[in-house]
């Protein structure tokens, strides 16, 4: 992986074709990451499924960013798994 530094003037790891890092579960650290332009792909399940309560993934004060879609695929249960990558500009 190579490596080059970060805005805040650490290290980050900027990976290679084929290189993925996966974050599972994680609201808090893809908070920090979206900002900086660290995340270059959003993969969402969408569930037909309404709670009305719970943790949001993108909290207040978050964005604005503009997502494009690159990818849908329906199940037969009705989910919707999304792929969005962030526009530039």
């Amino acid at each position: 992986m190579a490596q080059r530094r970060h805005p805040r003037g650490g290290r980050r790891a900027q990976a290679d074709p084929g290189d993925d890092l996966h974050i599972m579960g994680s609201g808090a650290l893809i908070q920090s990451l979206s900002p900086l332009g660290l995340i270059d792909e959003y993969l969402l399940c969408v569930h037909p499924l309404v709670l009305g309560a719970g943790r949001r993934l993108f909290a207040d004060g978050f964005g604005p960013i503009a997502f494009g879609l690159a990818n849908a695929t329906p199940t037969a249960t009705g989910v919707i798994i999304a792929t969005y990558r962030p526009l530039e500009g």
